[in-house]
This record gives structure tokens, sequence and C-alpha cells, in this order.
């Protein structure tokens, strides 16, 4: 659990850089912010679980870092498909959780990121159709 719980804060912190990228790549203000909004909800979700990681193991978490595509289309299709990856890892944290604050964090969480899922795959689904 611990391990898992240390799996989730690597990916929110690298989810938080990989969309400020997204940010900078989109061409559409209206996107921008919904990224941003999305963003801010991985910088939440980041704080809660290593609020919880060092209240279980007294120690800070060591981040592993990922990259991110460069490209705003393949950035979206990396996000929506991690997105949607991240949705069933953290129901499984929940479901392995016996304390209820964390089953709650992991639940909530999972439930922001099946929204962002369907955010990114609007905005890629936007791309593919004008490509066409």
């Amino acid at each position: 659990m611990i391990r898992d719980i240390a799996r989730a804060i690597s990916g929110q912190y690298n989810a938080i850089t990989c969309y400020e990228k997204l940010i900078r790549l989109s061409p559409k203000e209206d996107e921008r912010k919904q990224i941003m909004e999305i963003r801010q909800d991985e910088i939440n979700h980041y704080h809660e679980f290593t609020r919880i990681y060092v209240r279980l193991t007294g120690q800070s978490p060591r981040i592993k870092k990922e990259e991110c595509p460069d490209d705003y289309k393949k950035g979206l299709e990396f996000a929506l498909k991690d997105e949607q990856q991240t949705v069933d890892f953290y129901l499984d944290i929940a479901d392995k959780a016996r304390n209820p604050a964390v089953k709650s964090a992991f639940i909530r969480a999972a439930q922001d990121e099946q929204n962002h899922a369907v955010w990114f795959l609007y905005f890629w689904t936007k791309i593919i159709h004008k490509s066409e």
C-alpha cells in the first residue's frame, strides 16, 4: 500500500509538470483554462497524497520523474490514457485502504481523474476531427 501511494504521488507530480507543458502548447484559451483547472486538481491530490504518505511513514516520498510529449496532440493522448489508467489504480488503492480518510481521498481522486480523462478525450477528438 505504501508503495502504491508513493507511485500515486509520483504520478501526480508528473501530471502537474506535463499539464503545465500542455497549457503552454494549447492553441485555445478555453482549453488552457480547463487544463489549468485539471492541473489544480492534480496539485491538490499531490498535496493530499503526500500528507497521507508522510503520516503513514514519517518520511517524504521520492519522486520518479517521467517525460511528457512535446506535441499538443500527443500530449493530450498521453494525458487521457494516463488519467484513465489512474482511475483503476486509485480505486484499487481505495479498496485496499483500511483508513476511511485514505479510502475517501482515493475515491474522490479517481472521480476527478475520470472527469479529466473525459476533458482530454474531448480536446483530442476535436483535433482528430479537424485534421481529417
